[in-house]
């Protein structure tokens, strides 16, 4: 599993323009079984991904089509995380640890 630390280095105005469009790309994400959750940081400097892939190089493909990458608004910081322990409800995403 990876978490991914989006930013907006020119703040959400330059983000703005392409929210819809980076909707439409998580949406596609989630539909492939590919991101688990995400959301906007409090305050708006940008948000958190939460995504399975099969290792880090998968991760930065996924991360170039994103519309916010394309743009050149965003900045992803990527960390591999291992879930040895979860609520129950998200059992099925802990690996051995």
């Amino acid at each position: 599993m990876f978490v991914l630390d989006v930013t907006y280095p020119a703040g959400p105005e330059a983000v703005d323009p392409h929210l819809e469009a980076h909707r439409a790309w998580l949406r596609e994400q989630y539909a492939a079984g590919t991101l688990l959750a995400s959301g906007r940081k409090e305050p708006r400097t940008g948000g958190i991904i939460l995504a399975r892939a099969a290792d880090r190089a998968s991760v930065e493909r996924l991360i170039e089509g994103d519309p916010f990458t394309r743009a050149g608004v965003a900045a992803y910081a990527i960390t591999e995380f291992a879930p040895t322990m979860t609520a129950p409800e998200l059992e099925h995403l802990r690996v051995e640890a």
